[in-house]
């Protein structure tokens, strides 16, 4: 588990102050997209269509309540395709906003304007998605210790905003990559020899700064983890009632309090289920692979 700050327990209408990624990660992402977009002859839509001296303003805006991310995106798209158009947002990553309110207006020649605007819309939308699921799901645990967390579950090249968008729903990250933090699954154990090999060769390579976590499917297994040492146990696809003992065994296990994280397959419809067991975490791969798109739209204002 990564040491990002725990967030406070939210409610929908609560906003959020995230610290927004930088523009040397985002830049890239957004150039990639552009070049994608524009193949090799550019928006002959436009270019078709609209005069070449032509100015326009467009209108940003949200058509369904949710968790605002991707707005330095959104601005690093037109940007990119004409640094002279003016974005202004009327708003942050990590604000709840509710239909018809507008996120941004954005000024500029026209066709540039059209040639970036799929692109900006592509970013918010996925990403005020997976940001609006995940105030969703923290909102059901809020009664409860547990942490939201996200998993690697995510779109390759992607994973840094996604992540980020986590953050911006008020969720936690677990590892950002394999290098964070050493998460010991069942082919590492099948392939060490088994629970108690792999946690000895784990510590010797981690020394005091790296994490070490392993994953068990049943009480036998958490049982050999424990008596092994662990510190961070992954209770992976357990029974409500399984975790409330595998729960029970780390909360009183002789060498300290072990921190449980229960995965998965874990959706909103069982998340509520899953912390009334008393887990820390709940990893939730859904986060980023399976939420809806929050809509958002440009329109033209003048």
């Amino acid at each position: 588990m990564t040491s990002t700050p725990s967030p406070q327990q939210t409610s929908h209408t609560t906003t959020l102050n995230v610290p927004p990624l930088n523009d040397v990660l985002l830049i890239p992402l957004v150039e990639n997209a552009l070049v994608e977009d524009l193949g090799r002859r550019g928006d002959v839509t436009s270019q078709a269509t609209i005069p070449a001296d032509k100015q326009a303003t467009l209108t940003l805006t949200v058509r369904d309540e949710g968790a605002v991310c991707g707005l330095a995106l959104a601005r690093l798209a037109f940007a990119q395709v004409d640094a002279s158009i003016q974005f202004t947002a009327h708003t942050h990553d990590g604000a709840w906003v509710t239909a018809g309110q507008t996120l941004a207006t954005i000024s500029g020649n026209a066709r540039n304007l059209l040639t970036a605007e799929r692109t900006a819309l592509n970013f918010m939308t996925h990403l005020s998605g997976i940001a609006t699921a995940t105030r969703k799901v923290v909102d059901l645990v809020a009664d409860y210790p547990a942490q939201i967390t996200c998993t690697r579950k995510t779109i390759p090249g992607l994973r840094t905003v996604q992540k980020y968008a986590v953050r911006c729903g008020g969720g936690r990250n677990h590892r950002l990559g394999l290098d964070d933090a050493i998460l010991i699954k069942d082919n590492h154990i099948a392939i060490a020899g088994n629970i108690t090999k792999a946690i000895e060769q784990a510590k010797q390579l981690a020394g005091h700064l790296i994490p070490i976590e392993i994953e068990v499917d049943t009480l036998e297994q958490l049982q050999q983890a424990l008596e092994a040492g662990a510190e961070l146990v992954l209770l992976d696809n357990m029974s409500p009632d399984t975790l409330r003992q595998a729960v029970a065994l780390c909360k009183n296990h002789p060498s300290g309090r072990v921190k449980t994280e229960a995965s998965g397959g874990i959706t909103p419809d069982r998340v509520v289920a899953v912390a009334e067991t008393g887990v820390d975490f709940i990893a939730m791969g859904y986060l980023t692979h399976s939420t809806t798109a929050l809509d958002i739209g440009m329109d033209f204002s003048a």
